[in-house]
């Protein structure tokens, strides 16, 4: 997938290995990185950084809203983000739909530390396509998460315009959606095309970044888009004590959401941030 360059971990054992209806799904032991997911050969999360991804995904979009109490994750099936979702007490119901279920089944059996989410009392689970499953919502989220792979395969229809039409009806007055959207290094065109769609469907989008060894060239990207056209998403609108974020988080913390937003000049200069 990224000619010319390549990232390598060491495998100990091969732990799971089947096709499902979708994808092919491998589940490794490395030598450093824990227990390594891996969908049609392309690494989702290692059990060594996955918590970089799954607190920026969510907690980005989680604390730029007053308060959320409806939360929808489309993706995700591994249950690191739903992971996180429930972290904040305000949440009283939170779904989750994936389309494919062996991803959900995999990561119970051997990504216990991601998959703790669905045990939560107020988690749900809905086994389908999140396009569709959009389609009969209307004002019903504060908080749409899209943990989606690349924009390939299975995937392909979540960073196209309709389905952000979708994700702004289907939230609530003031709701907030984040997205995973891609690497400033490798898709910065990509990232400008969904900046593009963002801000023709949403008043305010905004594009945010964390760093994880794992993915390519070392970091992923996130769209925050909000329906409030006062909504400022790169302050945080609700904050943990620093002892609270200790607690909660092994990275997200008040300064980094902040920080997140801030872009090299080549990225700033395409982004237009």
């Amino acid at each position: 997938m990224w000619p010319g360059q390549a990232m390598s971990l060491k495998v100990n054992q091969i732990i799971h290995h089947e096709k499902s209806k979708y994808q092919d799904v491998l589940v490794f032991e490395s030598s450093d990185h824990g227990m390594v997911l891996v969908l049609d050969n392309v690494i989702q999360c290692t059990e060594r950084d996955e918590f970089s991804y799954q607190e920026m995904i969510t907690h980005l979009a989680m604390n730029s809203h007053p308060n959320p109490e409806k939360v929808l994750v489309i993706g995700g099936g591994d249950g690191g983000v739903l992971r996180e979702v429930v972290k904040h007490a305000s949440v009283k119901e939170a779904t989750l739909c994936d389309i494919d279920e062996a991803v959900i089944r995999v990561s119970k059996k051997y990504l216990p530390g991601m998959a703790i989410g669905f045990q939560h009392p107020n988690a749900h689970t809905h086994v389908g396509d999140g396009f569709e499953f959009l389609k009969n919502r209307q004002n019903e989220f504060d908080v749409i998460i899209t943990d989606s792979s690349d924009p390939e395969g299975p995937a392909e229809s979540l960073f196209q315009k309709p389905y952000f039409e979708l994700l702004k009806s289907a939230l609530r007055e003031g709701g907030v959606i984040t997205t995973q959207a891609e690497n400033q290094w490798l898709h910065l065109n990509l990232i400008a095309d969904l900046k593009k769609s963002c801000k023709e469907v949403f008043p305010v989008a905004e594009y945010a970044y964390t760093t994880i060894p794992t993915y390519p060239s070392g970091q992923i990207g996130f769209m925050v888009c909000s329906k409030d056209a006062s909504a400022n998403v790169r302050e945080p609108l609700r904050t943990w004590s620093a002892e609270e974020e200790q607690k909660l988080c092994r990275y997200y913390n008040q300064d980094i959401h902040r920080a997140s937003f801030v872009l090299p000049n080549f990225a700033r200069q395409k982004l237009g941030n």
